[in-house]
């Protein structure tokens, strides 16, 4: 399963679930932002590239749907709200990242059976 996570810059949030996800050998990981400074920008390689993309928050799904609006609709884009008040690796925003992205995986692999 490939999961692009998306965030505002690409500084902290996307990065951090990027990494805490990058020894998954059940997962392809990669993380960009939708702003014009991020450090990674999504593009539609990127959107392409995924099964799954993960955005902090609504915003972020908002603009991909809008920027890819062909593509975004054959895409499970989904927000896992998580708050731009973390710093990378922040033990606060790992934990909230690892929580709300293991609820998700295990509902959508349920939808799936």
């Amino acid at each position: 399963m490939k999961i692009v996570f998306v965030c505002t810059a690409n500084i902290d949030r996307s990065p951090t679930a990027e990494h805490i996800y990058s020894d998954r050998s059940d997962l392809e990981v990669k993380s960009a932002g939708v702003s014009d400074y991020a450090m990674t920008p999504i593009t539609l390689e990127l959107v392409n590239w995924a099964d799954i993309i993960l955005c902090m928050e609504k915003k972020h799904k908002k603009k991909i749907e809008k920027i890819f609006s062909g593509i975004a609709e054959s895409k499970v884009i989904d927000v896992l709200d998580v708050p731009d008040i973390y710093s990378y690796m922040d033990i606060n925003l790992v934990n909230m990242i690892r929580e709300k992205t293991e609820t998700w995986l295990n509902n959508y692999n349920l939808k799936k059976m």
